[in-house]
């Protein structure tokens, strides 16, 4: 099969175009590869006829030319017709010069246009075929004109198979536009192959039809392959240009700059995309208020810029545009549309604020504060009620003092002048004030950049004087007094003065508060005297001020009030004094304990002090040292021979200026692992304290007495029937009770009564105490021979003390309070700090070898302090000092037996 249509090429260029391009522009030209179409002879205006691929021949070009100008080309490289064009010739060619004006390269493309006759005949199938045609059984190009006005049917073109040379050949053809939407839009001659259309289509429906052409015998046989036959619908402008939006809506700061894009406008256009067609160009129509050269568009872009520097929108806040947008590249036959585009000018800060007035006056009375004086009222043209708009104020001059505050009335926008300070008529009779104003805002850039944009206002303040009391200034004042003065003592006081007068003549002064009493004022000169001896130390707080307050009147009555500071200078009027007055030292765990004193006295009469043991005896100062630890404290040491008892360390402490005092410390030198073990075998100088136990004890105690007494009258009686005693009981010595079998244990006294004790427990009463408590001293506990007492200490939280005599020779035994004892001491009294000075030391040392066993090692079965788990047995305990001997003579303490250990276990409670 062949198709009809021979093709040719044009050989060479057109060597005159480019020699003169050469010597024009002196660019090295380079010849790129030809360009071939095929075309109709006869070609409308605005007619695309094909595209040239630039970007192959040179991708940087930036300028285009041609030779012909009856075709126009695009710089995406569409060739157009500029106007109908008939060729009269089989071809027909023309030249592109692409250059690059930059890198001084220009290149050129050939465009040869080709046409060839079409001769069509009905051939029979009888007449003999002399010559063998040219193949056209191929794609061949097949366009229709959209909208065409016919007539119709319309010849497109004619398709021939080579199997018509030797057989009769019948056409058909299929797809859309035949049997598929939209039927019946082509049909072909069967016999001669001739395609026609039988209605004008719309390109914007339909761009192109691939139809599918058959070559077939009369019996059915496919002479040929099928053939594809596409036919593409030209465009026709006839779409007019649309924008997106019929109003667009933009906003601009006023102080943009020449170049600032304001917004973009975008339209659409249904004509062929690439064809001049659809080529869009933008305008600006109308603008209102008219204004020349305010805004620009891009004609290709729509994009609308600020063209001028006059944009202001104190004289026009609002524009509105009217877009024009127009194809075939906006030429006057193009279709066209309009759009509104709103512009709206935003507020910026370019007009600064500025006064009314630039000099205001103004009259206050001295003396008056917090009330408004003066209004100042501005004027700004930006937008009002924006922080462009709004302003604030600022007192530039005049107001070093702080007498005046401006603030700002936010409604009104207006400056607001205030006095918060009492002027002084005689100190200022005018004030001047330079006040300035500016926005909250700041200025835009180039308005804030010239000189003196601050606008300013002088205010003149004229104080009107008044008639008015004395003035207290300084308000405080002050004056010097020496610690330990004389009574009367004058110095110069407190001082107001008239300011009318400008002197303190006929002012009368008045103590106000004075907080210990020690000064007097004169009512008359204001000046002070003491009136008590002055004590720094009793100054709260101290190493302060004695502050005095001080009012002056004049003869109208008008008062002021001051303060008069006295400095009172401290004299060494004390002695450091030791702050401890009882400490415990542990033996042998702590070999020292530290002491410290304090001076109430200025620190130029104070430390550093100095520790000694001046006034101690001999056997104090062989035992006990003092060391200096620093300005303040000393460290107290013992010997390591010292015994565990209580002693009286006479410190002396010397402040730096001589002054010295001495304090008899007591130290308890005590056997224990930590203090608090000792602390309740003290006992403090202030004397026995009873709780409510020992309270009850007493009470206990009274009753147990009149049961005695009781006792006391059956037992003479029962004596005079029966003598029951031993004979050593009449001399009315203390014996010991070893009964521990069950039952009660009975004693007969020496005048012949039994008394019954509580059973073996450690709250029993023996008897009455001897001792009464008063505050600051001790009483003495009184022993008198021929009475029944059994004794029981309540100082010291129970501890129990063995009494051996020193007057008289008496020998003298104390039993268990459990098993009921008897007291016989000669007819004597004793007082309880000599009964206590002889039985401490020998009661410790005793405790403290009964802790050991032979071998001077801890005993395990010291005594221990348990918890209270009910009544006793009536056995006794056992203790590590059963079988003790004593060196020191005090033969009765080795029959104490395994009840000392219980009397140990009471007192250690």
């Amino acid at each position: 099969m062949a198709a009809v249509g021979p093709r040719s090429s044009v050989r060479g260029a057109l060597c005159k175009q480019l020699l003169l391009t050469l010597l024009v522009f002196n660019f090295a030209c380079e010849a790129c590869k030809k360009v071939i179409f095929n075309i109709p002879s006869k070609l409308e205006a605005d007619k695309m006829i094909g595209r040239v691929n630039l970007k192959e021949c040179l991708k940087s070009a930036d300028t285009i030319r041609w030779s012909d100008p009856d075709f126009r080309v695009l710089y995406d490289g569409s060739v157009f017709t500029a106007r109908a064009v008939v060729l009269s010739d089989e071809k027909r060619s023309f030249t592109l010069w692409l250059s690059d004006t930059k890198k001084q390269i220009q290149k050129d493309i050939t465009v040869l246009l080709k046409h060839q006759t079409k001769v069509l005949r009905k051939r029979h199938t009888k007449e003999t075929v002399l010559r063998r045609a040219k193949r056209r059984w191929a794609p061949i190009p097949c366009s229709m004109q959209e909208n065409s006005l016919g007539p119709f049917p319309l010849f497109l073109q004619q398709v021939q198979s080579d199997a018509a040379q030797n057989y009769t050949i019948f056409y058909s053809i299929s797809g859309r536009g035949v049997d598929q939407e939209p039927l019946n839009l082509f049909y072909i001659e069967r016999d001669t192959g001739n395609l026609y259309c039988t209605r004008s289509v719309d390109r914007e429906e339909y761009d192109v039809f691939d139809l599918i052409a058959y070559a077939s015998t009369a019996d059915g046989y496919s002479a040929d392959l099928p053939l594809p036959l596409p036919i593409r619908v030209e465009d026709e402008n006839d779409n007019h240009p649309v924008f997106t939006e019929s109003t667009y809506n933009f906003e601009i700061p006023e102080s943009s700059k020449v170049g600032t894009t304001v917004g973009v406008v975008c339209a659409t256009d249904r004509d062929e995309p690439d064809t001049m067609h659809t080529l869009l160009k933008y305008s600006i129509l109308e603008q209102t208020p008219r204004s020349t050269g305010l805004f620009s568009v891009h004609p290709r872009k729509g994009v609308i810029t600020l063209a001028s520097h006059y944009l202001d929108r104190e004289t026009v806040h609002k524009y509105t545009l009217i877009m024009k947008v127009q194809d075939m590249d906006g030429q006057f036959f193009g279709l066209m549309a309009t759009s509104t585009c709103l512009i709206t000018v935003k507020d910026s800060n370019d007009n600064a604020p500025t006064f009314r007035q630039n000099a205001y006056e103004v009259s206050v009375e001295e003396n008056v504060f917090n009330v408004e004086i003066l209004r100042l009222p501005v004027e700004d043209k930006d937008l009002i009620n924006t922080e462009n708009w709004r302003v604030n104020f600022t007192i530039l001059k005049g107001n070093e003092k702080g007498h005046f505050k401006i603030s700002t009335d936010g409604k009104a926008n207006e400056g607001v002048l205030s006095v918060i300070k009492p002027l002084n008529y005689e100190e200022n009779h005018k004030v001047i004030l330079e006040i300035g104003v500016s926005n909250e805002a700041p200025l835009t850039r180039d308005i804030a950049s010239r000189p003196a944009t601050m606008n300013r206002a002088v205010v003149a303040v004229h104080v009107k004087d008044q008639d008015e009391g004395p003035e207290c200034n300084p308000p405080t004042q002050y004056a010097r007094l020496k610690e330990n003065s004389a009574v009367g003592l004058k110095v110069n006081g407190y001082k107001a003065y008239d300011p009318e007068m400008k002197n303190s003549n006929g002012l009368r002064y008045k103590k106000m508060s004075d907080p210990k009493g020690w000064i007097k004022i004169d009512e008359i000169s204001g000046s002070i005297m003491t009136s008590k001896t002055l004590d720094r130390e009793e100054m709260t707080p101290k190493n302060d001020l004695y502050n005095i307050t001080v009012m002056a009147i004049d003869q109208d009555g008008r008062s002021c009030t001051g303060t008069l500071a006295v400095h009172i200078e401290d004299v060494n009027d004390n002695a450091p004094e030791v702050v401890q007055n009882y400490l415990t030292i542990c033996k042998p765990k702590m070999g020292y304990t530290e002491i410290s004193a304090v001076d109430p006295d200025e620190v130029i009469n104070g430390p550093p002090f100095s520790f000694s043991l001046e006034n101690a005896s001999p056997e104090i100062n062989r035992i006990w040292t003092l060391t200096r630890v620093n300005d303040t404290a000393a460290r107290l040491s013992y010997r390591s021979n010292a015994y565990f008892q209580e002693y009286n360390v006479p410190v002396t402490v010397q402040d730096r200026v001589g002054q010295s005092a001495t304090k008899n410390l007591r130290v308890n030198l005590c056997d224990c692992v930590h203090p608090s073990q000792c602390r309740a075998a003290t006992r403090s100088g202030g004397g026995i304290r009873l709780g409510e136990w020992a309270i009850l004890a007493i009470l206990l105690g009274v009753a147990l007495l009149s049961c005695v007494l009781l006792t006391l009258v059956c037992g003479v009686v029962g004596t005079r029937k029966e003598k029951c005693f031993p004979e050593d009981l009449a001399q009315q010595n203390l014996i010991i009770s070893n009964t521990e079998a069950p039952g009660d244990d009975r004693v007969c006294s020496a005048n012949g009564f039994m008394t019954q004790s509580v059973n073996n427990s450690s709250q029993g009463f023996c008897g009455t105490m001897g001792s009464g408590v008063k505050n600051g001293g001790q009483e003495a506990i009184e022993m008198v021979k021929g009475g029944h007492q059994t004794l029981e200490s309540c100082r010291g939280a129970g501890h129990h003390h063995t009494l051996e005599s020193c007057k008289g020779g008496g020998h003298h035994t104390l039993d268990s309070c459990r098993g009921g004892g008897h007291l016989d001491m000669e007819n004597g009294r004793y007082s309880y700090s000599e009964w206590h000075d002889f039985t401490q030391p020998r009661l410790g040392e005793k405790l403290h070898l009964c802790n050991q066993n032979e071998g001077h090692m801890q005993a395990e079965d010291y005594v221990l302090t348990y918890n209270y788990e009910g009544r006793g047995s009536p056995a006794g305990s056992v203790g590590c000092c059963s079988e003790k001997q004593e060196e020191d003579g005090l033969d009765f303490l080795n029959n104490l037996e395994p009840k000392f250990t219980a009397l140990a276990e009471a007192c250690k409670k």
